[in-house]
């Protein structure tokens, strides 16, 4: 099982989402841990980061030395999730 690191916008992204999302967030970064690419995982054109979706909503991440490291989760209709996550790399 990996270590995660849920960075801190990640973690009050997800700490104002309703419990019934919260819940479908949280077990699939749970599942992530076990199994870091599922089927549904996409690559981050360009760079050396992964989206999987959950519902309405997208969790940016990649996996280092056994840490899957998370410091996005966003809307996933629009763009601001890429934009947050291009502003993180500068």
């Amino acid at each position: 099982m990996l270590v995660l690191n849920l960075e801190n916008r990640a973690r009050h992204f997800l700490n104002k989402l309703p419990p019934k999302q919260f819940g479908q967030v949280d077990r699939k970064i749970t599942e992530l841990q076990e199994i870091p690419f599922p089927h549904d995982t996409k690559r981050i054109k360009g760079m050396d980061w992964y989206r999987v979706d959950v519902g309405e909503y997208r969790i940016i991440f990649n996996v280092r030395d056994g840490v899957l490291n998370v410091p996005l989760i966003g809307k996933r209709n629009g763009d601001e999730v890429y934009k947050q996550l291009k502003r993180l790399m500068r």
